[in-house]
């Protein structure tokens, strides 16, 4: 079998690309040993974070530190065999979370985030995915006065980005979302952003789209990519597939691909669960509401209200350890009457996360025709279409319109 394209990973971000070299005219193989949409794609909290024009950063406050260290906080814990695996990457994420350094990467990232709804858009126009989204955007709820200010002030922060928002105090909040308790202070209700009740079904609809305009998927093991020859070559249930060109868009498992061939990427992983609440006693949740004190989002989704956790620093593939989740839901009975658990077991995934806070989108540096596309942190289901119109873009020798430099995977070598 051949193809133009490999693309390795069906998740939001390879389905993404996948489409988009499909709309170019490459003919595309999408690869992936589940089908699409069933790993990091489908456990995030929903939201198309239009709003999140500033990166994550690692926290230099010392009175938030230190309850990190001893692992009290809700928002992270760790593995404490992790720390020595994890010590030279938190180094480099802390180093990259200046002040100075963040407004550069905001600065850089800006121009996928601009355009995150709209190439949602576009692929949800395409595919009949609409019916998943919602344009009331999501709720930034404070417990205390202080946080709240403080969430105003960084709001007012932003202005020059033009985003759109207003500040809930605890009144017009009650109003906004009468089922949520009365123990937050206040609000901000960010606008822009797009919310979605089921992400998974959205990358599923999405695939569905580039199923319907002739596009292959295969199930395969990406471990199996060899080069022979000018031709990258993966070992498929239908049996061997060859391309010049191959992606890498498998997440938080790229780097065990890479590294073979000689690529050091820094990617860490964060761990994260989720699981589905029923409510009690008639009560409604209209927003993704984010509890910010203690780091964990409420979303209704057609499943049920699915809370998702914050960070959890793990092994990729250790055992699950939903010590958050567990505290999280405490938390979250304060604010919502949670009614039983809608599954028996949570959910857990990976998010890819790199120390700098930008994905790597773009050429390896040793290999021709070998491209990556990973790393995305907290946004890879915001910044999936985008970053598929950027890969299509440069695969294909087309201008995006904004400088790709700062994702190219070569600033690690």
């Amino acid at each position: 079998m051949k193809a133009d394209v490999l693309v390795l990973g069906a998740g939001i971000v390879g389905v993404s690309i996948a489409l988009h070299l499909q709309a170019r005219g490459r003919k595309v193989a999408l690869i992936d040993r589940k089908p699409p949409g069933r790993e990091t794609s489908y456990g995030n909290a929903g939201l198309i974070e239009r709003s999140s024009v500033i990166p994550y950063p690692f926290p230099r406050d010392l009175s938030l530190l230190l309850p990190y260290a001893f692992n009290r906080r809700t928002e992270v814990r760790y593995h404490l065999r992790q720390l020595p695996r994890v010590a030279r990457w938190l180094a480099r994420y802390w180093r990259d979370s200046s002040p100075r350094r963040v407004a550069a990467i905001a600065t850089q990232m800006l121009p996928l985030m601009e355009r995150s709804v709209l190439e949602h858009d576009a692929l949800a126009d395409a595919s009949g995915a609409h019916r998943y989204f919602r344009r009331t955007g999501w709720i930034e709820c404070m417990r205390d006065e202080k946080s709240f200010q403080r969430a105003i002030a960084e709001a007012e922060n932003l202005a020059p980005y033009g985003l759109r928002h207003r500040v809930l105090d605890a009144e017009a909040l009650h109003k906004e979302e009468p089922s949520l308790g009365r123990v937050l202070a206040g609000a901000v209700h960010w606008q822009d952003p797009v919310t979605v009740s089921d992400p998974g079904a959205v990358t599923q609809a999405y695939a569905n789209l580039y199923r319907d305009r002739g596009g292959e998927f295969l199930f395969g093991d990406a471990a199996t990519l060899s080069q022979d020859g000018s031709a990258w070559a993966v070992r498929t249930d239908g049996g061997a597939i060859h391309a010049p060109d191959a992606v890498i868009a498998l997440g938080p498992w790229s780097c065990g691909l890479l590294r073979p061939l000689g690529y050091r990427i820094p990617l860490a992983v964060k761990r994260g669960y989720h699981r589905h609440f029923s409510l009690s006693d008639g009560a409604v949740l209209e927003h993704p509401v984010v509890d910010v004190e203690h780091g964990y989002v409420l979303s209704p989704m057609v499943q049920g209200v699915r809370l998702t956790t914050g960070v959890e620093f793990a092994h990729r593939d250790a055992s699950p350890t939903p010590v958050q989740l567990e505290r999280a839901t405490a938390m979250a009975r304060q604010l919502l009457p949670l009614g039983p658990a809608v599954e028996s077991d949570p959910w857990m995934g990976s998010r890819p996360c790199l120390p700098d806070m930008r994905p790597v989108i773009g050429p390896a540096a040793r290999h021709a025709g070998l491209w990556m596309a990973f790393g995305h942190c907290h946004h890879g289901f915001t910044l999936g279409p985008v970053t598929g119109r950027l890969m299509a873009d440069l695969m294909t020798g087309t201008d995006p319109g904004f400088d790709a430099n700062p994702f190219s995977p070569a600033r690690f070598d």
